[in-house]
This record gives structure tokens, sequence and C-alpha cells, in this order.
């Protein structure tokens, strides 16, 4: 079966474009694919881009041109939930585009012709992917996390949203978790393209499942240079995890 793993960043993904055997570069739809194996694993990996509208071009390119059976993405994020903090981990179980407003045709954040707010992630690949990012928190994060002078990490599970903008100020923060937690729906992490994969995955049947490494915490204060971020801590969750996925699988 061959499985999906989407990042939106280079730097994520340099690590395991290195590590799959027989590897081999595709160039698709204005895209560069890599595909290979990771641990006997038919693996393809390839950059979602940057917003919803290049997710869901790369999503549907991986099933219809590569024949992938499952998709998995590995990014960062925002933290919003209080207990969500830069160098922690959140593993979807559902998504939902928090700038979807076609109201008032439609109730807030529905999306038009599915009737529904939400996109669950598949529960087993969810599962999977769960105790290879709890696997990498107790063997090696701490270790990452401490290079940084942050605490140590910890998973979380439950609702990422996405939505067409980069969400950094308090106030936008507030308004965002205000409009959502209206809707009875509780945010851990923000960021820009995995609930449109979500619902190409829907679209198609496919499984897909989410981790999202929390670079910050999606207002005004910077706590941490993000491009040292992503190298120290995010693209080494990419790898460590997504080779223990595929172990697993």
């Amino acid at each position: 079966m061959p499985i999906a793993i989407l990042s939106a960043l280079a730097e994520e993904q340099n690590g395991l474009v290195h590590l799959l055997e027989n590897a081999q570069q595709i160039r698709h739809a204005g895209r560069n694919f890599c595909r290979g194996k990771l641990h006997g694993q038919e693996v393809i990996c390839a950059l979602s881009g940057i917003g919803k509208v290049a997710a869901a071009t790369t999503a549907a390119a991986l099933i219809e041109r590569f024949g992938a059976k499952a998709i998995v993405f590995t990014g960062v994020a925002g933290g919003l939930g209080d207990a969500v903090h830069v160098g922690h981990v959140v593993v979807a179980r559902q998504y939902v585009q928090h700038d979807m407003d076609a109201s008032p045709l439609f109730p807030r954040f529905e999306v038009p012709g599915y009737g529904r707010v939400v996109f669950d992630c598949d529960t087993a690949l969810t599962n999977a992917l769960l105790q290879a990012v709890q696997a990498c928190v107790q063997q090696q994060a701490g270790r990452w996390t401490a290079e940084l002078g942050l605490g140590a990490p910890q998973v979380h599970e439950g609702l990422i949203v996405s939505g067409d903008r980069f969400v950094s100020g308090s106030e936008e923060v507030a308004q965002l978790c205000q409009g959502l937690q209206r809707a009875g729906l509780q945010p851990l992490a923000v960021e820009m393209e995995g609930a449109a994969i979500a619902q190409v995955c829907a679209d198609y049947g496919l499984p897909f499942a989410a981790m999202r490494s929390i670079s910050d915490k999606a207002d005004d204060a910077a706590h941490v240079d993000f491009p040292l971020f992503v190298q120290s801590i995010a693209s080494r969750y990419a790898q460590a995890v997504i080779e223990e996925l595929c172990k697993r699988l």
C-alpha cells in the first residue's frame, strides 16, 4: 500500500528523502515527488505547498498520479489550547476550516455540499501515528527541546483547524477561538493545509492522519527562532515519527 508523506517545508522532508531506498524523483503538476521504500513500506514524499488550494492539488495528484492509498501530514502549527506549548506535538483527530463562512446560506464553518463542519481523520492510521509520536517523545524529543531551552514535550490529540491566513496575533487568536467555541469546537492548533487534505481524502475514501509540532502560540510573542525550530525539532520529529510509523505499518 503506497503511503504518501506530506509536509509544507522542504527542511522537514530532507532527512526522510535521504533515507528512501531506490529513490526516484518525479516532476508532476509543478511539484517534485520522491518515491521509494522505507523499512519495507512504499512511500511517496512531497511538499504540499502553503495554503489549502496548494495542499488539495498535491493530495489529488498523489492519489490520481501516484496511487497513494493513505496520506500522512507532518509539519508545524501554532498552539491554541491552554495546555499546548512550543515543542509539544498535536496529533489530529478532526479538522475544521476556520475561515469557511458561507452564511447565511449555510451555518458558519459548514462546508457547502457536505452537510458537515468537521472532517474526521482515519482512526486506525491516526492511532498508529499517535503511537509513533508517543514513542518519539518518550525516547528522543526531550533532548531536542532541551537544546532550545524548552520544556519537556507532551503529546495532545484532538481538533486542528486550517485556514488561508497566517494567524500571528493575540487578538486574532482570541477571536478565532471564541468563534469556534461558540460552535462547540475546541481547537488545539492552527495551520494552513490539513483541513483541505482531510476533505480530499474524504472525497476519495482514503485514510488520512496528521501531526503538527508546535512552533509558536500563534500570538505576538516569538518564543523561539522559527528556522532554528524547524531544523532542530520539526525536521527531527518528521524523520523519527515517520520511520517509526512505517515500521508499525
